[in-house]
């Protein structure tokens, strides 16, 4: 991984790389412990591999999967490693030593997606079969199976409170599922507006909803309504991953412009764009350390920003479409991302 100094005039200090270990063929997917000190990767050769992020050493390969590995998630605790593959399985891991809890089979075509609840007790999946299912993990059966889209499942997520699960589609819709069987509340809510596939949802810790598309747009969302907050459309190519912050006031978006867009949530407005060999980059995470990582063959600077300058005018690249929401501003944050298309994964 590399980690360098990204100031406000947007220079970057290339100084730092580290390589880890080749996986056999491209690497699709990777995802990052809560602590950041792992670092987990799926690839076309069917490998899941387990690094220790600071010292770059492979801990473990996970080798069981028939098809590329699509998706891969970590619980909350670190305890479980979920990876999902096109040959329309997905396994559960112990990340202790790599042996199998739940080997899930209930898609009928390749697997996107897949996110853990943050009690560690659900796990959503996405597919190419149009359906997303959430999994019991102290049984390893299907609870629900959510229904609807009219297309791809590319991406899921649950809520901090995992009162929600959002899935995203090519069908270019977000679903918010309820997962609280309460006859008072819409177990299922269709949010219009994007008008390509949708790649990328994620929620704050606000509880507000955000989601990328191929449309070149984000939107951002009030999940208990559905009502629609701000369109963000300052990125030229299509969004690809999407992260808050941890105080849920700065959302970062990755593109495939080449960019990073690092954005004001209380405002919609764009406070900072990071650009300059950011092609390979395919997902990004908040972290409170101020260390900004990359993997792949792309370059990432650790952050250092403010939502708003003296000096700098925000961009005017955002759609109001309701009553702001009052969330605190944010003064510094640090985003930690990764890229990895080629089988060498820097960081």
């Amino acid at each position: 991984m590399l980690s360098a100094r990204l100031d406000l005039d947007g220079t970057f200090d290339h100084a730092r790389k580290k390589e880890y270990s080749k996986h056999k063929d491209e690497v699709n997917c990777c995802a990052f412990s809560p602590d950041l000190e792992m670092m987990v990767t799926g690839a076309d050769d069917g490998r899941v591999r387990v690094f220790n992020r600071l010292s770059g050493q492979l801990v473990c390969r996970m080798i069981e999967h028939k098809g590329a590995i699509k998706s891969v998630a970590i619980s909350s605790d670190s305890k479980y490693i979920a990876s999902a593959s096109y040959d329309t399985t997905v396994i559960v891991w112990r990340t202790c030593n790599a042996s199998i809890v739940y080997k899930l089979t209930g898609h009928s075509r390749s697997v996107e997606t897949v996110a853990f609840s943050y009690d560690g007790q659900l796990l959503c999946s996405g597919s190419w079969d149009n359906s997303a299912l959430v999994w019991n993990l102290k049984t390893g059966t299907v609870k629900n199976v959510l229904s609807g889209h009219r297309n791809v499942i590319q991406c899921c997520a649950f809520s901090l409170n995992d009162k929600f699960v959002a899935t995203g589609s090519w069908d270019h819709t977000v679903r918010l599922w309820s997962m609280v069987r309460d006859p008072r509340v819409e177990q299922c809510r269709v949010l219009n507006g994007h008008t390509g596939n949708v790649y990328a949802v994620a929620f704050s810790s606000m509880g507000m909803l955000a989601s990328g598309s191929w449309d070149k747009t984000i939107r951002l969302w009030r999940p208990h309504d559905g009502s629609l907050l701000f369109v963000l459309d300052d990125h030229t190519g299509w969004v690809r991953a999407l992260a808050f912050s941890p105080d849920g006031t700065i959302l970062a978006s990755v593109g495939d412009d080449e960019s990073v867009k690092i954005w004001d949530v209380l405002t919609g407005e764009c406070a900072k764009t990071l650009e300059g060999n950011l092609e390979q980059l395919q997902c990004c995470v908040f972290t409170t350390e101020g260390a900004l990582l990359a993997s792949g063959a792309a370059v990432m600077p650790t952050l250092a920003f403010q939502t708003s300058s003296a000096n700098e005018q925000p961009s005017k690249s955002k759609t109001s479409c309701g009553t702001n929401i009052g969330l605190e501003e944010s003064t510094e944050g640090a985003l930690l991302a990764s890229a990895a298309s080629h089988s060498n994964i820097l960081a």
